[in-house]
């Protein structure tokens, strides 16, 4: 099975407040993503390929509310906390933090953890607290991952190097993988790789070579897990991408890089279609 992922970050926020949203007002911007898109990705069998939209929070009841009867579209949300309510336990003493309970109750089927930008912010208030060993953020990210699974969430895992890190990648490639799935139910996880080197303005993506070199790489590691291409699935590298045996699908963010900057429900939809072939 191929995976198609789509990861909405912040897009929703207007552009007269520096954000990149000019496709629908923040109250309507959920479920317009979801009307406009799940009707075409109907194409598509559930059985080969699978769509997963991670939402900002304060959209997500609005877009499971907009999936149709035979929606082939699942909602995520960006990350769940390190702990959960329990019967007889911790009843929901927990300000400001989403948990996988909070996240399924609201119909969420997945939730992905690890990215970059999770991985920068958790490694940033460790170095405040004075704490510099290199593993307790994969020790965090564990907790959330095995949370989210034992909520009933399927988990996407992302993981990648940084440039500094890019010498030794497969040493950090091998000790994420290890520390954030120790102990996981796999069969529940799908694995993002992000050339976290190569993301970002005046970058060299990595080439073919390279994404089919780490894949494979991965699938060595745990075992054959399915990985997707974490680094931007887009319309420049989306044939290329699929060509690459050893990658099961890709993470789409932005749509456009160039003028109106933003995210744009037909442009995601062209983005699917020349990925899986269909033009």
């Amino acid at each position: 099975m191929k995976h198609i992922f789509l990861n909405l970050k912040r897009f929703d926020i207007p552009r007269e407040y520096g954000g990149v949203n000019s496709v629908a007002p923040m109250e309507e911007w959920g479920s317009y993503i979801v009307q406009k898109t799940q009707e075409k990705l109907k194409a598509y069998s559930p059985e080969d390929v699978e769509f997963v939209m991670y939402f900002p929070e304060a959209h997500l009841i609005p877009a499971v509310k907009a999936l149709c009867g035979d929606s082939p579209v699942k909602i995520g949300c960006q990350g769940v906390y390190r702990d959960d309510t329990a019967e007889n336990g911790n009843f929901g003493a927990f300000t400001t933090n989403r948990t996988a309970n909070a996240a399924k109750a609201m119909g969420c089927s997945s939730v992905i953890i690890g990215h970059c930008e999770e991985r920068r912010d958790k490694a940033g208030i460790l170095e405040e607290a004075g704490i510099t060993d290199g593993d307790a953020v994969g020790r965090l990210l564990n907790q959330e991952v095995r949370a989210a699974i034992q909520a009933g969430l399927t988990v996407l895992y992302c993981i990648g190097e940084s440039a500094g890190e890019q010498e030794r990648w497969q040493e950090v490639l091998k000790e994420q993988l290890e520390t954030g799935l120790k102990d996981v139910d796999r069969e529940k996880v799908v694995i993002a790789y992000e050339p976290v080197w190569a993301i970002g303005p005046g970058r060299i993506p990595p080439d073919e070579a390279y994404i089919t070199k780490v894949g494979s790489y991965i699938k060595e590691i745990t075992g054959g897990m399915d990985v997707v291409y974490g680094g931007g699935l887009k319309a420049d590298n989306a044939r290329m991408l699929a060509s690459v045996p050893v990658m099961d699908g890709g993470l789409i963010a932005l749509t456009r890089f160039q003028g109106q900057i933003g995210f744009y429900p037909e442009e995601y939809l062209e983005i699917v279609d020349a990925y899986l072939a269909r033009n």
